[in-house]
Parts: C-alpha cells; structure tokens; sequence
C-alpha cells in the first residue's frame, strides 16, 4: 500500500505531462504523474525528426480537418484548448517558437529536448510528484476507478488519467499497457495499426532509396478508382517502398476495406500536360543527338531518368532524335502518372502515431471521463483519434489533456 492521491496520471508523454501539471493547476489536489522510463518524454524527444512539431498554426477548425480518425469527438476538446492556446503555453515556458511551410510549429532553437524539459519544469513547479515505475494494473471499486497498481504495489486515488499512448515507438515505452488497463474497466479496444506510417510498394524501390523528391503531387487511389486522399510536398523513397510527409499522411486513409491501394507521382506538378510537353520538345531538340537518358536529366534526377525510361518502354542508350511521338506521349504520361502498388504498410513499431485505440463513443468527449467506469480518463494516443502531420497529434494530445486535467476534479 502507497500513499493517496487524488489523481494518478500513467504516462510521462506530452499528454501525460501537460494532463498532470494542468490537474494540479487546477486545484485537483494531490497529483501523481507515473512513467516507466528513466526520463519524462522519450517519444516527445524524436518528434518532428527531434524538432518537435509542437502544433499547427491554424484555426481549430482547420485542426479538425486534418485529423481523419475522431475529428467529431476532438470538437469540444480542440476549441477547449485550440492551436493559439498551445504556442501561447508553450512560449510561456520560455521556449520561444516559429512557423515553417504548412503552418508547422517548432522550437526557434530546433531542439525537442528544449520543450521536454521545459514541460518536466513546469509540471514540477505545480507541485506533481514524479515516480519512475510501470502501471500494469487498474484498481476499481464499486465500479469507479480507485488507483493503479506497479508491480506489488498500490497507489490509490479517486480519479486516474491514462495517457500511455498506443503501440508506435514501443522502444520509448508505447507497448499498449493501457489498453489492457482500459479493457479492464470495461472499454473496448478497437484494431490498432500504423497510421502515418511508411508504405510497401511491389518490388520495392532499391534502385531509388535514399532519393529525396520535393515539390511533388501524389494521390492514393483505393478498388473504387475514386483519389481517397490528395497532396503536394516531399517524400522519401526506401528499399521497400516510400516514406516522407505526404505518404505519412496518406497511410492514414487506409484501412482493410478499400484496398487494393495505387500510390500516383506527379513529378512535375506545376506544369500541365501541354507545358511539360513543350519542355520535353525544347529540352530533346537541344539533345538530339545524344541518348534518352542524358536527354532527360535536365527534368529529372538521375536515379530516377532509367524509372521513367522503363516505364515507357524506352531504351535508355536510343537516341533523342529518334524517340516517336508516341514515345514521347507515354514519357509524359509516366512524369505526370508515376504508379506503384502498396503491398502494405510498414509495421506499427515504425509507425508515428497510432490508428485505433479506446472507442471514442465510451468517452465523455468534454471531459475525457469514461462512459463506463467513473473517475477514470484518457488522454492522448491511447484514444481511438489520429491526425495527419503537421502538428496535429501533438495537438490531440494537449486538447485532450487539457481537457482530463481541468475536469479530474475529486
């Protein structure tokens, strides 16, 4: 048997933290904030490529448009605590902040640790009690949630708040303990996958990885040949197929039901089709007596010159001055239609953030408190809610703590 508090926090993560500190502002009382890890934050630490995309700077509105899985129910807990609010808390810690291309917030000095231990700060300075050690069970009596206990121990109190986060990242401490907590008061569970995850395309894409494209159109297209998602920007091709920004985001609209998926390139996005056509013309009569592929390095980078060639069934050593005009049509049309099929996504240890998780409709969605089981909450990625990249996790994950922290009243 522990000492008693009024509210127990699992989970050192943004929400865990930011849920904590917020509860013990509050006036919630006497509060404990659990982790398993050594530090507070691990996963916080490697977001945004160790950046730290803390937000995006936009209207709530805006924010519940780029989130595809729960954007109904993150409605009161988003305008509760909306995108302005989170740069304003967070510059408030003295950790001033920017904002790049897409609205993307980050620290001016790029560093993730920056608003991890600011964040750590704060929550200490509102009196929260820090201890290292793994919840893996949840104490209930009379149906109302009662304290958590870590290994043979107990820590009691009136209201606990899971915000353990899902399976992503599971070397920084995402292994889906609170899952099992939340099953144990009665909550179901939904399917958990990758969501922002990379993607495997047939055959794999060895002769491009590590190339970098920028500037570049894609679309997902699913069995009903309708574009299930559209985007512009960067993206990573891997050994087994592609990663980066917009096929991230893409993964987030794919689930079992509307598959088999196409992912389709435009590399040449702000040229229509007559543009690029005449740009072929100008960029092949200087190079007409030279082969293909020098005849389209001026377009393209070099890896990626044989793809197109191949695609259009065009000998890489056949003379410029001798590709037809129907050659040249399906060189066109690979440049503005580059497809690959998706095999499948990446496991969801690699993915960033987690599609599934506690269902939305067994939570109060202004309070986060459970339908089923009174004085328990949820904050972050161990709900059934996931966004797009850009910041909008992140903001998931302080809406919703926020929102468990000022209600876990006891």
């Amino acid at each position: 048997m522990r000492d008693k508090y009024d509210v127990i926090v699992v989970g050192g993560g943004a929400a865990g933290m930011f849920s904590a500190g917020t509860a013990a502002a509050s006036g919630c009382g006497k509060v404990l904030l659990l982790e398993r890890n050594r530090n507070l934050g691990r996963k916080l630490r490697i977001t945004g490529k160790g950046r730290c995309n803390v937000c995006n700077d936009c209207t709530p509105e805006e924010a519940l448009k780029n989130v595809p899985t729960g954007g109904r129910f993150l409605y009161s807990s988003v305008y509760g605590f909306p995108p302005e609010w989170v740069k304003e808390f967070v510059e408030s810690l003295g950790v001033p902040l920017k904002t790049e291309r897409g609205n993307r917030v980050f620290p001016v000095s790029d560093k993730a640790g920056d608003v991890v231990e600011a964040l750590e700060r704060w929550v200490r300075a509102q009196g929260v009690e820090l201890r290292q050690g793994r919840a893996t069970g949840l104490l209930l009596e009379d149906g109302h949630a009662a304290g958590v206990t870590v290994g043979g121990l107990e820590y009691r109190a009136s209201r606990v708040i899971l915000a353990t986060g899902g399976l992503s990242y599971p070397a920084t401490g995402s292994t889906g303990d609170g899952y099992e907590m939340a099953r144990q008061a009665g909550h179901t569970v939904t399917e958990c996958s990758g969501s922002l995850v990379p993607l495997e395309v047939q055959g794999g894409c060895r002769s491009l990885a590590g190339l970098s494209l920028r500037n570049t159109g894609l679309t997902l297209w699913g069995s009903k040949k309708k574009p299930l998602y559209r985007d512009f920007g960067e993206l990573l091709f891997m050994n087994y197929g592609m990663s980066g920004p917009t096929v991230l985001s893409a993964s987030a609209h794919m689930d079992e039901k509307s598959g088999p998926y196409t992912l389709s390139l435009d590399l040449k996005p702000a040229l229509d089709p007559g543009k690029l056509d005449a740009r072929l013309l100008r960029d092949f009569a200087e190079k007409k007596n030279e082969s293909a592929y020098e005849g389209l390095r001026g377009l393209l980078p070099a890896r990626l010159v044989p793809v197109i060639l191949d695609r259009a069934e065009i000998p890489t050593s056949k003379k410029v001055h001798d590709i037809t005009r129907e050659e040249r049509r399906r060189i066109l049309e690979r440049l503005k239609d580059l497809r690959f099929s998706v095999t499948g996504k990446r496991p969801v240890s690699e993915a960033i953030i987690t599609h599934g998780g506690v269902k939305t409709a067994e939570v109060d969605p202004k309070t986060m408190e459970s339908k089923i089981t009174p004085g328990l909450y949820f904050a972050g990625e161990i709900l059934d809610c996931d966004g797009y990249t850009g910041g909008f996790n992140l903001q998931i994950a302080w809406s919703t703590a926020f929102a468990a922290g000022t209600a876990a009243k006891p």
